[in-house]
């Protein structure tokens, strides 16, 4: 059956069923990619958790991280000259 051959029932029907393409469809939670403000990217196992202006304040929140979960692979990634710093426990 033809679209010019259905009654106007079985065409508001096919409409119904389509989805709307105005609708935005939402991301499912905890999917929504944040968007990068800043230089350096503090990862955990090669996952970017977060991004701050300056590399001091990526680097307390990584040893942070890195204290609390010594387990863990934590870098500080420089976005502008593509180098990753690896954050080791302070020796005693």
């Amino acid at each position: 059956m033809e679209y010019s051959d259905m009654t106007l029932t079985q065409a508001s029907r096919i409409k119904d069923k389509l989805p709307d393409t105005a609708e935005p469809v939402p991301n499912p939670p905890g999917q929504s990619k944040q968007p990068e403000t800043g230089q350096f990217r503090l990862q955990v196992d090669r996952q970017t958790k977060a991004s701050y202006v300056t590399y001091e304040a990526a680097e307390r929140a990584g040893l942070a991280i890195k204290q609390s979960h010594p387990i863990v692979q934590v870098a500080v990634y420089n976005a502008a000259g593509d180098i990753r710093k690896f954050i080791e426990l302070p020796k005693d």
